[in-house]
């Protein structure tokens, strides 16, 4: 979410000087409403949500598949990224989507948050999961959906992971959870960031679950196969596939992949047409301007607007 307006209200009754020390101390307070504590993404402020650049202003998606990151600001969609994991406040999310599609961006949007407020006793709860999904009902942002501008409902991350929540989440739950969405927002794609490996391990016939996720680590063997396998369970158990890789952790001892990495894992990810979208994690400035993985996500990038939009339900 974006922090403009909680500032603007500070600005009122506050001198310049002290605003700089609050607006410090406030960038390190939980107001982010985090996607996980143990292992991915966290929501980044937006940066300015409202400035367009000039060259950029047409509104309209440029083509071809979603590609970006995890927790990218708005400000950073346009040429290179069009494509992005999002988590924003429910009383922020027309102003960001506005700005996302003025940009030609598209997101798969996360309306949970942080994985603490859905736990009991260490452990999925479905009631208090559906009571954080409830905070947008009263928000319309139907024309975002229909337009494509999200790609899907992120409903959970890593429902396999013990260390999240004690025991993995089984396959008739997340159909479950996404037959919720589906009752609120009936024409919005639902994925879970699962491999498709994870999916189609359970009896499950997903009705209304349409995508999986196979985010790539090289401790998944090679690219090629990693990328097969998830295809082919993706689509035994007829499901759409998010793909993309872990560029912060995915290399060697968690770390970050190389930029010859990216570009030989982004090309064999790509070769097939299958997914519907590339987002990787996560999104840190320092690191992707550099120029070496600048390069290489432009390679990337080249690759995901040459193959043909489509939609991520199954």
């Amino acid at each position: 979410m974006t922090y403009a307006s909680e500032f603007a209200r500070w600005a009122t009754r506050l001198r310049a000087p002290l605003l700089v020390v609050l607006a410090l101390a406030f960038a390190g307070c939980d107001k982010t409403d985090e996607i996980t504590g143990s292992s991915e993404a966290t929501e980044t402020p937006a940066g300015d949500a409202t400035t367009v650049d000039a060259s950029f202003n047409s509104g309209r998606f440029r083509g071809g598949i979603p590609m970006g990151h995890f927790s990218m600001p708005t400000s950073q969609f346009g040429a290179e990224y069009n494509g992005a994991m999002r988590n924003i406040w429910p009383q922020e999310l027309v102003k960001e989507l506005s700005a996302i599609r003025a940009r030609g961006g598209r997101v798969v949007l996360m309306m949970a948050g942080h994985e603490r407020h859905y736990k009991s006793g260490g452990r999925f709860d479905m009631n208090k999961w559906k009571q954080r999904i409830n905070r947008y009902r009263g928000v319309n942002f139907q024309s975002f959906i229909n337009d494509g501008t999200i790609i899907a409902h992120y409903l959970i991350d890593e429902p396999n992971d013990p260390e999240n929540w004690r025991q993995p989440i089984p396959g008739s739950v997340l159909d479950e959870m996404a037959a919720y969405s589906k009752r609120l927002w009936p024409n919005m794609p639902t994925v879970v960031r699962a491999e498709a490996s994870y999916l189609a391990k359970w009896p499950t016939r997903y009705r209304h679950l349409d995508a999986a996720w196979a985010q790539y680590v090289t401790r998944k063997g090679t690219p090629r196969e990693f990328i097969r396998r998830n295809i082919a369970d993706a689509q035994r158990k007829g499901l759409a596939l998010v793909t993309g890789l872990n560029i912060s952790k995915g290399g060697r001892n968690r770390s970050r992949l190389s930029a010859e990495q990216i570009r030989t894992a982004g090309r064999e990810l790509l070769s097939s047409s299958y997914p519907c979208a590339f987002i990787s994690w996560t999104y840190n400035s320092q690191y992707l301007s550099t120029r070496s993985v600048r390069e290489a996500m432009r390679t990337i990038r080249h690759l995901a607007q040459n193959r043909a939009a489509k939609s991520c339900r199954s």
